[in-house]
């Protein structure tokens, strides 16, 4: 009986990693995935093709850092019998994963490996397991984070657009929101405790 319960704690991270494995294929390269263009061009009509191609590939990235959350947690679950640290094995099967995986890109004709999205992949498991393991004060220190890279790396980007006289349309209205919901995140932080 203590088998099959371990069996059930391993299947679904196990499952995950199978699909993992058959997103590094090749038919989930930059052009297996252009099928989101349209997807992107009806909100964003104004966009220009390497504006697209620059969305896609961050959709691409936050999937990267989506999918390792998500594997890292499964294993956590896995190896919840070892109780407070069962976050390493997760973590360390997670980053496994992730070399393994950008290894498997090297060896397709339409596909390469790179360390860039090991460190990605290895920073989704973590954030997933810092959200596990910190609950909502670890979001909480997250969006704060996350924020303050919105918006002072945002303005960063406006000043260089503005100085090279380069367009940037849409940064126009992010800065100020990622500022604006930076001064409300910070103004209020009795609301998240």
């Amino acid at each position: 009986m203590a088998r099959m319960s371990s069996v059930r704690r391993l299947l679904p991270a196990l499952l995950w990693t199978g699909l993992v494995a058959w997103f590094s294929g090749a038919s989930w390269g930059a052009s297996g995935t252009d099928f989101l263009g349209p997807y992107l061009s009806s909100p964003f009509p104004w966009a220009t093709p390497e504006q697209m191609k620059a969305g896609i590939g961050l959709i691409r990235k936050g999937a990267h850092v989506a999918e390792y959350a998500v594997l890292a947690l499964l294993w956590k679950l896995a190896w919840a019998p070892l109780g407070r640290r069962s976050w390493i094995p997760a973590l360390v099967l997670s980053v496994v994963t992730a070399a393994l995986d950008e290894w498997h890109q090297s060896t397709t004709s339409t596909r390469t490996g790179s360390a860039a999205d090991v460190l990605l992949d290895s920073a989704g498991a973590g954030v997933g397991l810092a959200v596990a393991v910190g609950g909502w004060a670890a979001i909480d220190r997250l969006v704060g984070v996350l924020l303050w890279i919105a918006a002072v790396g945002g303005a960063a980007m406006l000043a260089i657009n503005w100085a090279t006289a380069a367009p940037a349309p849409w940064l126009w209205l992010s800065v100020p929101t990622a500022w604006i919901a930076l001064y409300l995140w910070k103004r209020h932080p009795t609301e998240r405790q």
